[in-house]
């Protein structure tokens, strides 16, 4: 055991608890970096009108875009289609209009999803409905292959991660999306009630609670206090 004397610690007992503490606080912070990044979640809004109000409400509230930073200059938008959704329809296409993306480096397929890039149409059906018209970039745009199962379906999700423009951030498009303007996501779903499609745009805030930025996670804010509470008793 580690006890001492009556004063307490005997120095070396002291030294192996400062280490393993030391090394609890550590693999901590480890663990917190490896888990998976704060992510901005976004909504969406129709604007289109080809399914009734109802419907489009609902399919509102089923859809959703978490925003991540990958690193290395690289930004993730995770799209998804709520398993609690009450509309058994599928997400056909995403779209992107500018913004702070230079290029398309990746499309990741959830089990039973299959998008490549870039989609066909190549704009947003209905983008220039609105003001200002969602004009898609160029091959900034991703849709499923081959049959509706392909589709984003309920409960199902696909990445598309982004290569940023040189000298830009995570930050700097969370604020380009946040602005309404300068960075918008569009997404096309299909197969709504008597075979329908509509178009969405992310439209802060959105008819949910609109950007939600997730803390840092409590285990690694711990292990930063452990560290610097044993780098103040080093001191002392």
């Amino acid at each position: 055991m580690f006890w001492g004397d009556k004063k307490g610690l005997s120095s070396e007992g002291a030294t192996d608890m400062k280490r393993f503490a030391f090394g609890i606080a550590s693999l901590l912070l480890v663990a917190a970096i490896a888990s998976p990044a704060a992510a901005d979640t976004f909504f969406f809004q129709a604007i289109t009108s080809n399914s009734s109000q109802v419907v489009l409400d609902a399919v509102e509230a089923q859809l959703s875009v978490d925003v991540t930073d990958e690193g290395g200059g690289k930004v993730r938008f995770t799209f998804k289609n709520s398993a609690a959704g009450t509309i058994d329809a599928f997400i056909d296409g995403v779209y992107f209009d500018d913004g702070t993306l230079l290029g398309i480096s990746q499309v990741i397929n959830s089990s039973g999803v299959d998008f490549s890039d870039p989609a066909t149409p190549s704009d947003l059906p209905g983008g220039n409905a609105i003001s200002p018209p969602f004009e898609t970039t160029a091959d900034f745009s991703a849709d499923r292959d081959g049959g509706a199962a392909n589709g984003v379906n309920l409960g199902e999700e696909v990445a598309v991660v982004f290569n940023l423009i040189n000298g830009k951030t995570f930050a700097d498009t969370i604020a380009a999306i946040n602005g309404g303007v300068d960075l918008r996501l569009g997404v096309k779903v299909q197969g709504l009630p008597q075979g329908q499609s509509d178009g969405f745009v992310n439209v802060p805030p959105g008819p949910g609670p609109g950007p939600t930025p997730v803390p840092l996670p409590g285990v690694a804010s711990a292990a930063i206090a452990l560290l610097a509470g044993l780098g103040l008793t080093r001191r002392r």
